[in-house]
């Protein structure tokens, strides 16, 4: 039986529950900028996949990376970790 390699984890909010299925999660990162050190907030959205309906705009959740479902849901809510 072979392994699975780790797969990224990233925590964010629900910011569209419009699709069937799909949820869109604003994922934000802060990080030093790299010539002058400055803390930058970087944003990033991801579509998620969510089969049961269970997450809506405003929850805290946390997702992770899986095969490719569509053609841009790559991801798949792994819990809802705050409710709106």
């Amino acid at each position: 039986m072979e392994k699975r390699g780790s797969r990224k984890v990233f925590f964010g909010e629900i910011i569209s529950d419009k699709m069937d299925k799909t949820r869109i999660v604003r994922v934000t990162r802060i990080i030093n900028h790299s010539l002058y050190g400055k803390v930058v907030k970087k944003t990033r959205k991801y579509a998620a996949d969510d089969r049961k309906n269970e997450s809506h705009v405003g929850d805290r959740v946390s997702i992770v990376e899986t095969r490719p479902l569509s053609k841009t849901k790559r991801w798949k809510i792994l819990k809802v970790i705050e409710k709106a």
